[in-house]
């Protein structure tokens, strides 16, 4: 017992250092060798915040705890938007800007839904996983042409993300952040799956609710301190922008890699062991069960749903809108680990 709460623990930490080393030194690097603060935005500093999510998912596949892996996207995707942002705006207000968000939003909102898609049918093949890297690479394009052409809002945001990340080391030393934090992932995402694994067969409960929850909360911990300094520093739309991107990385980066490497079925026969609190077979396809439930995409449509709502329709989100973001998050991890009964069986 205590060496799984160990593993968990030293895991998670690693994870969390291993990650904000990874941003700060590969941001290092780039300015260090003249790389825009917009394409840094763009492309490292969502790349470094999600690094913990890819290789704990790509090392729950290794292992084979396919319900760690899909349950570290969904749940991270999840506490992102009802924990990161919902602790940003409890601190400090955001005052929101929608022309900023609008196309990155919108984007995360369709790919949003083709990932609902994929898991409904089952079908995180190789294809798809490269189909999700294409997409996300077309995307990164794109967008940094027509935030260089236009100077759009958007811009100011990508470019407020990087910004954030205040770096002032040698290129040497920036490489060594860089080298040191990707070290410090692999083997963080290593001890968090192996002690996430081992908690879940010990109490009886799901993978993917290990992943949903712990592992989750765990990689989203870079975009929590990111968002929340953000929020301090009054930068309010780099904290909701860098959750939007995350969001976007999560799906069709951590998702596209995972399935490009590792192509992986959802579908189980197994059936929960005895006493399980947690009811895993939500989505039913004859005798197979899915290892996702219809509350885990409820809760992802409503994170989605209320981030839309609160960000696009006012020009704030207020203290009491970021404290219905946690409140609901409390909801969704009570009913996961069955302290709250599931209404009509959901």
């Amino acid at each position: 017992m205590t060496m799984m709460i160990g593993l968990i623990i030293g895991g998670l930490v690693l994870l969390f250092a291993g990650g904000e080393f990874l941003v700060r030194g590969s941001v290092g690097v780039a300015r260090r060798l003249g790389m825009s603060e917009l394409l840094i935005g763009l492309t490292l500093v969502g790349f470094g915040t999600s690094m913990p999510e890819l290789v704990t998912s790509l090392q729950a596949l290794s292992d084979g705890a396919t319900g760690l892996s899909i349950g570290n996207v969904i749940g991270s995707n999840i506490a992102n938007v009802l924990l990161v942002i919902g602790a940003a705006c409890v601190i400090s207000p955001i005052v929101t800007n929608p022309r900023a968000l609008a196309r990155d939003g919108l984007f995360m909102v369709a790919v949003t839904a083709v990932f609902a898609a994929v898991i409904w049918i089952d079908g995180f093949t190789r294809m798809t996983g490269f189909a999700f890297i294409g997409v996300l690479a077309v995307y990164l394009v794109l967008s940094v042409l027509l935030d260089k052409r236009k100077g759009s809002a958007a811009s100011e945001v990508h470019s407020g993300e990087a910004e954030v990340v205040e770096t002032r080391e040698p290129l040497l030393i920036s490489l060594l952040l860089a080298l040191g934090g990707i070290a410090g992932v692999i083997f963080g995402a290593r001890f968090l799956v192996q002690g996430g694994s081992d908690l879940a067969r010990m109490f009886g409960i799901s993978e993917t609710v290990i992943g949903l929850s712990i592992v989750a909360v765990g990689t989203s911990l870079p975009e929590l301190v990111t968002s929340v300094v953000s929020a301090l520093k009054g930068k309010a739309d780099v904290a909701l922008g860098n959750v939007i991107g995350s969001n976007i990385f999560n799906i069709l980066g951590i998702m596209g890699v995972s399935a490009a490497v590792f192509p992986f079925s959802l579908m189980s026969t197994q059936e929960p062991a005895a006493g399980t609190p947690v009811d895993v077979s939500a989505m039913e396809y004859g005798e197979m069960t899915s290892l996702v439930t219809m509350q885990d995409m409820g809760a992802l449509a409503l994170s989605v749903f209320l981030l839309v709502l609160f960000a696009y329709t006012g020009r704030k989100l207020a203290r009491w809108e970021g404290a219905v973001l946690l409140l609901a998050y409390a909801v969704y991890m009570s009913l996961s680990f069955g302290i709250l009964p599931r209404i009509g069986g959901f």
